[in-house]
């Protein structure tokens, strides 16, 4: 097996680090020019705080973080047999699991009401 010449290790070391510093630049920009816009508009009055809907993000990551557990799940199980591999998808599954029954305790706490 040859090695990859020490020109091409030091570029593939690099990248990474090049795509952190960019994506916090750019979040960096984002979170400053967001301050400056709720400033502007409060001093302005014509600011209206966004509500969350608590239950339909719930419901939609709920949802995401199962199906992606369960795919993980599936795939290292299939790839490794049932290891510590298939961990990766169990905690990502058993969060989206917490999050489904939160909707379901809330939607059924909402409806006794």
């Amino acid at each position: 097996m040859s090695m990859p010449s020490t020109a091409a290790q030091i570029i593939v070391s690099i990248i990474p680090i090049v795509g952190i510093v960019m994506g916090c630049i750019i979040i960096f920009f984002y979170l400053m020019w967001d301050y400056k816009l709720k400033t502007y508009m409060i001093q302005n009055n014509i600011y209206e705080k966004k509500r969350i809907d608590l239950d339909t993000f719930s419901l939609m990551t709920g949802l995401l973080l199962f199906t992606l557990g369960i795919a993980l799940m599936v795939f290292f199980i299939v790839k490794d047999g049932f290891s510590y591999g298939a961990l990766s998808g169990l905690i990502p599954a058993s969060i989206g699991l917490s999050m489904l029954l939160f909707v379901i305790i809330r939607f059924l706490t909402k409806s006794v009401k």
